[in-house]
Parts: structure tokens; C-alpha cells; sequence
């Protein structure tokens, strides 16, 4: 489910949000989502997500990945992690640098410890949320390389979904194909090209901090 909508620029995350909840919702009253569990991509993936999860009354949670950058450019994404699993490169760009995955090493446990401290501070004492048998519904605010959302899908893929949807306000067209291989339905509305960034197809663009997603996580206890 994938679609071209005139390239135009989204207001913001939620206007984002609130484009990918209506695909959804026609999805839903199909009976395609069957126990839904939304999983945001923090930290931008989370604004976007709420809106989702609201539309179709689902538990809202997130997937921690990522990015592995190149060393002296960590902007630079060449790979991705998510839980335990082994870390996600971009084959091409490790082969055009001359980079070896083993080259890469420190990199990997640099950012495995910052995964690890961001599913603490996100989720706190809750345990994780039941994945096996159900529709996982992973959300960002669009796709570049792709490469963090592909670690995560494969992660999430070996816990057994029902059903694994990548939904997005916006993406690099290349990279929405190579992940329909990873998800059994890839959600698109825009995918514009030339592409260049993910910010450029929002009118506004703020990072997303750590407290606005433990806010949108323990809403009850945000202050």
C-alpha cells in the first residue's frame, strides 16, 4: 500500500500521523490489523505514532534501534541495531568505503549501550509488551537508507508477529522497496524524488526530545 500524493510537504509529525491513521483505519475495518500493537521508532517515530495508535485504539510502545555511523561522521548511517540482535550494514556503502564490519566493532558497542540506556529511561518497570501472534504496527517519520528500520523489522520478525506493518508519512522510494521484502505491508504515502532527507518533507521539524516520548509512554504520570 504505497502512493504518490503530489510530493507535498507535511505541517508536521502529527499531520503526518494523522495521514498514516486514515490508511490504517481502512485497514482495520477490513479486519487487516487484528490485535494491534503500534511500535514507534524513537525518537521521531513517536509523534507520529500516537496519532496511529489513537486512531485505531491501540497500545502505544516503541522499538529502540540504532544507527551505526561511519567513524569521524556518526551522521552518517552505514548500519543498525535493535535488542541483541547482530548488527544490520549497508553491504554497498561497507564495500564503497573499503570498511569491514569487524572495523566497525567499537562503534557497535557504543551504540548497543545507548539502545540499552534508552529502552530503561523509555519504559522504566513496565515489561516489554506481548509481540508473537499479533499485528505489530512499526511506525517513523520517514525513511532514508532505511537501514534502522530494516534492523528493526528483522527483530521484531523473530518474535513470531501475526502480521508486521512499516508505516510512514514519507521515504526514499529506493528504500520503500527493499523494505517490502522485510514487512508484509510498507504504508508510504509520499515518496518523493529526488529525496535527499527526511526533514525537508515537513513544514516543521523539531527533534523530539526523551521527555516527550516518556510523556506520550506513561502519559498518566507525565507531569
Amino acid at each position: 500500500m504505497t502512493g504518490m500524493t503530489g510530493n507535498l510537504r507535511y505541517a508536521d509529525r502529527t499531520e503526518g500521523g494523522r495521514r498514516l491513521a486514515r490508511e490504517l483505519e481502512e485497514m482495520q475495518r477490513a479486519d487487516g490489523l487484528p490485535d494491534p500493537l503500534v511500535l514507534a521508532l524513537p525518537r521521531g517515530g513517536v509523534p507520529v505514532a500516537q496519532e496511529v495508535a489513537r486512531a485505531l485504539r491501540a497500545p502505544l510502545d516503541v522499538v529502540v534501534a540504532r544507527k551505526i555511523g561511519l567513524p569521524g561522521r556518526p551522521e552518517f548511517g552505514i548500519g543498525a541495531i535493535a535488542g541483541e540482535d547482530p548488527p544490520v550494514f549497508d553491504a554497498d556503502a561497507l564495500q564503497m568505503l573499503g570498511l569491514t564490519e569487524d572495523r566497525l566493532s567499537a562503534e557497535v558497542a557504543h551504540e548497543r549501550g545507548e539502545l540499552h540506556r534508552r529502552e530503561r529511561l523509555y519504559r522504566g518497570d513496565r515489561p516489554a509488551p506481548r509481540t508473537a501472534q499479533r499485528t505489530l504496527i512499526v511506525v517513523d517519520d520517514g525513511l532514508a537508507t532505511g537501514v534502522t528500520a530494516r534492523a528493526a523489522l528483522r527483530h521484531l520478525r523473530r518474535q513470531r508477529p501475526e502480521r508486521l506493518v512499516l508505516a510512514v508519512p514519507v521515504g526514499a522510494p529506493q528504500s520503500v522497496t527493499a523494505l517490502r521484502e522485510e514487512a508484509d505491508v510498507v504504508i508510504c504515502p509520499q515518496q518523493p524524488e529526488p529525496f535527499e532527507a527526511v526533514g525537508l518533507w515537513y513544514e516543521d521539524f523539531p527533534q523530539t526530545s526523551d521527555e516527550e516520548v516518556v510523556a506520550a509512554l506513561h502519559p498518566t504520570t507525565a507531569r
